[in-house]
């Protein structure tokens, strides 16, 4: 599959990734040191990033519950380049907090709360009707009474250990943990909010972009070589925030067949296939640095789970400028590609080494991953030929 991509993109583009390694240690990996200086002369920004960039989303998942300090925490100690700290979406009081969605019945014990009780609904989110509880119900004081619990418990039974242990964290928190961070590790950390159902919640006079560009402003991040990445499903609000913040911006895209919603609400007829076309890509290069499309986009899959044909995107995506980091590699079984399973237990792991490294010879740029541990070993291998 590929084989002459890989044959053109191979000894040539390892030689240069070796160069970038920095966040996985270029000692560790047994980078000289020429090509360790190569990467100081980079500068900052997000090309300075090693390559492909480890991106922990939302923290470690696959080993805690997401979005808790003790996930992110454990995604810098593992090594991650960049941590997703940050699904963002507004509480009552105007707030902005970490959660996967705004409902937050699977990834909080609120359902345990019988004073809560009373605030279990259906929205309609996006289109479709969905029932429990919602952050825009709640102050930021009643959410801390919260804890987070395990979002995917079949699939992470051990993750189970340490529900109830974090609080859900605000993005101002994250914003002063990612200082004492980078203090304490003697690094820079870098951090990839994302804007969640920005549409959704501007109907009910919760913007989300002002209250990102605001929060980014007060701590002095909001340049374009700070160390915050943002990310959102819908292309108006990263346009939107272009016009309010410098930092480097990523659309993120969805399978070829969806619409992103803010297009479903303004009657924009086009779907993610038109935007990953040469025309809709030199489009997003306008106001974005970057695409965060599914790994279906770069190889497609069959109806079985197993791997089709490698696209063009990435080739076409680089033509104008655009950085990839697709998403989401895992390793259990049910999220990796049929022929990288191994046996059916739904916790199981599989072959997740030659997933990533599959993936890694497609030319991205980085991967968002639940196991940066697993991952950063997977680019060391590919690096280093």
């Amino acid at each position: 599959m590929g084989t002459q991509d890989e044959q053109r993109d191979g000894t040539g583009r390892r030689a240069l990734l070796g160069a970038a390694v920095l966040g996985a240690g270029g000692a560790v990996l047994g980078l000289s040191g020429t090509a360790r200086a190569a990467e100081a002369h980079h500068g900052g920004g997000l090309r300075s990033l090693p390559k492909p960039t480890i991106i922990g989303h939302r923290g470690t998942a696959g080993y805690r519950p997401e979005h808790t300090f003790g996930s992110y925490e454990l995604a810098l100690d593992l090594g991650a380049d960049v941590v997703e700290a940050g699904d963002l979406c507004p509480t009552k009081d105007g707030h902005l907090v970490c959660r996967h969605e705004p409902e937050i019945g699977g990834t909080t014990d609120v359902a345990d709360h019988p004073e809560f009780a009373g605030r279990k609904t259906t929205k309609v989110l996006d289109g479709v009707p969905t029932t429990g509880w919602f952050t825009e119900d709640f102050t930021l004081a009643e959410l801390k009474t919260l804890r987070a619990v395990e979002r995917i418990p079949a699939n992470r039974p051990h993750n189970t250990l340490y529900n109830g242990r974090w609080e859900i964290p605000t993005f101002e928190e994250v914003l002063k943990w990612q200082d004492e961070q980078t203090r304490t590790r003697g690094k820079q950390v870098w951090i990839y909010p994302e804007t969640k159902h920005p549409t959704y919640f501007r109907k009910l006079g919760l913007g989300v972009e002002e209250r990102v560009a605001k929060l980014l402003r007060k701590h002095g991040k909001d340049r374009r070589n700070s160390p915050v990445i943002v990310q959102s499903f819908e292309p108006t609000s990263i346009q939107k925030l272009n016009t309010l913040i410098d930092n480097p911006l990523v659309v993120l895209l969805s399978t070829a067949d969806s619409r992103p919603y803010d297009f479903v609400d303004t009657g924009d007829p086009r779907t993610v296939a038109d935007l990953i076309t040469p025309k809709g890509l030199r489009e997003i290069a306008g106001y974005a640095q970057g695409i965060g499309p599914t790994l279906d986009l770069v190889i497609t899959k069959k109806a079985d789970g197993s791997l089709g044909e490698r696209t063009t995107l990435v080739a076409d995506a680089h033509k104008v400028g655009l950085v990839l980091h697709p998403y989401t590699m895992r390793n259990e079984n049910p999220f990796l590609p049929l022929r990288f399973r191994k046996g059916s237990d739904a916790d199981g792991y599989g072959d997740a080494f030659g997933a990533f490294a599959t993936y890694f010879a497609t030319g991205i740029d980085g991967v968002f991953t639940d196991n940066a541990d697993t991952a950063l070993l997977a680019r060391a291998d590919f690096v280093n030929g």
